[in-house]
């Protein structure tokens, strides 16, 4: 942006309460935090603030604006003299861009680089600065043209925040796990895909498979910009589904422990960091594959074709509960939301007990070079079933829901209670043979925040589970919209296993209703 013409110096304003907050350029022109914000008084700046109609300026030109804090990506003092400010710009609801503030300081250098200082800080808060990104951009992702959002959206936040960026263009799939595995953990912060959910899976798996497995999931976070369908994660730790505003999520990010899964399927093992889905929830998700050219919509699209058949998926669901009552799920979560601090990491086998209390249990732990994931406690599929598990027969089960998130899709906030390092995971049943418009009110309920507290929904935090299908040859069993083999599957949790990178160290979605209310 344009320089407010010819300027001689700036000085440090002597006439305000807080002289270390303000700048005072000739003209007219200041600096000054107020709050959470950054008030410009420059009126050639300004106009380009000016509120529009259409794209037509309207009102008066206004002498000074503000920029959040939240939205100041950098500044500096430069050797040409020159004070500058670069900030995220919101030119709409859906979309931010750079703007730069530029201004000579002077004689004053000292002064300004001090005041340049305390702006960064107060911007940055508790998040890194000039994070080391490993950015995985896969082009064929959702309805596609993630590179045009990564070079057009995104690159240009994250280079005017003075990010270190190592861009790979994935071609495969499955090559995601690969470059995680092989990563070199002291080379990065942070490994950010540019898709949707299907990349962040192959990240935590890639990084899950290393010998020092443990390690490189606490070291390294996982970001998230959204070009896919779903974008679940986006969504949870950024507060959108929008790219540019997920990338000043990123830039702004706190680094937070989060809680993954591990998932035995026969012989195999692998992480999941999402959900897991039998019956209309993974039909919709797995069975519209070919409709991917409509990105979200085609859950929709699912969803109106199946909801009248009243199919049912029987099955033996096998369960470690630790809640089963929906007044006890909302006290807990109340108690997790109103935990001080997000950052710290628990840890399930030094007291998950403790940890549903609401108490943090530990802190981060010494963890070596050499260990891989942590073993598994209560065994794999192919072992017997605990003995204090609660197994039951599903005749008519519609849905069988296991999430990690709160969101699941940008309109779709199904696990209202989840919580992303408290040790559990959320189940949500439902049976198939409800009425077409009771099902549709069901899902619908979804949207409007209802879904918790409805009556045909069952709602549980466990610990660990095992689903076992009956009287099927053939179906759809989606882990974190993954298609996997229709065979019996079992879960456990990982409490505070992986890192991620969030706006606040918890979920971006609203809990269930009235939780505020909870007793504990």
């Amino acid at each position: 942006m344009a320089e407010p013409g010819p300027v001689a110096s700036a000085s440090v304003s002597e006439t305000q309460q807080a002289p270390s907050n303000v700048l005072v350029f000739p003209r007219g022109v200041s600096l000054a935090f107020t709050g959470d914000s950054l008030v410009v008084k420059d009126r050639t700046q300004a106009r380009c603030h000016r509120s529009k109609l259409c794209g037509i300026a309207v009102g008066s030109p206004p002498a000074e604006f503000s920029v959040p804090l939240y939205n100041v990506l950098w500044t500096e003092v430069t050797d040409a003299g020159l004070l500058t400010i670069d900030y995220a710009l919101a030119v709409s609801k859906k979309h931010l861009e750079v703007c730069t503030l530029t201004y000579p300081i002077g004689d004053i250098a000292s002064e300004v680089a001090k005041w340049s200082n305390i702006l960064l800080m107060r911007a940055y808060g508790p998040a890194q600065r000039r994070k080391r990104a490993k950015v995985l951009v896969n082009p064929y992702s959702g309805p596609g043209g993630a590179d045009k959002i990564w070079e057009n959206e995104v690159k240009p936040l994250f280079e005017a925040a003075r990010m270190s960026l190592d861009v790979v263009r994935t071609k495969f799939a499955g090559e995601a796990v690969g470059i995680c595995e092989n990563l070199d953990l002291d080379s990065y912060d942070v490994v950010i895909p540019c898709s949707g959910d299907g990349l962040p899976y192959e990240c935590i798996n890639g990084l899950g498979k290393r010998p020092d497995a443990r390690k490189a999931l606490r070291q390294v976070a996982v970001g998230h910009i959204p070009c896919g369908s779903g974008n679940a994660m986006s969504c949870n730790l950024n507060g959108t589904h929008r790219p540019s505003i997920a990338a000043l999520a990123i830039v702004k990010g706190v680094r937070t422990p989060f809680d993954l899964m591990s998932i035995t399927q026969g012989s195999t093992r692998t992480l999941s960091f999402l959900s897991q889905s039998v019956g209309i929830i993974a039909e919709c998700d797995l069975g519209t594959e070919h409709l991917r050219w409509l990105g979200a919509a085609r859950f929709h699209v699912g969803l109106a074709q199946r909801v009248f058949s009243k199919k049912l998926y029987p099955c033996d669901i096998s369960m470690k509960v630790e809640m089963s009552e929906k007044p006890a799920i909302k006290a807990h979560y109340k108690r997790e939301r109103n935990e001080g601090v997000y950052t710290t990491r628990k840890e399930k086998d030094a007291g998950r007990e403790a940890s549903v209390a609401g108490e943090s249990t530990s802190s981060e732990a010494t963890i070596t070079t050499g260990e891989g994931l942590p073993p598994l406690k209560y065994g794999t599929v192919n072992d017997k079933v605990p003995d204090d598990w609660e197994t039951a027969s599903y005749d008519k089960l519609g849905n069988f829901y296991c999430g990690n998130m709160a969101w699941m899709a940008p309109d779709a906030n199904f696990f209202t209670a989840a919580c992303p390092n408290d040790g559990l995971m959320d189940v949500v049943l439902n049976d198939g043979d409800i009425s077409a418009a009771r099902y549709i009110d069901l899902l619908t309920s979804v949207e409007t925040g209802h879904f918790f507290d409805n009556l045909h929904v069952t709602y549980r935090k466990v610990s660990a589970y095992r689903f076992t299908p009956r009287e099927q040859e053939s179906g759809y069993i989606s882990i974190d919209g993954e298609h996997v083999p229709f065979e019996p599957f079992q879960v456990e949790i990982h409490q505070g296993l992986g890192t991620v990178l969030s706006r606040n160290g918890k979920y971006e979605a609203a809990g269930p209703l009235g939780w505020e209310k909870a007793s504990e």
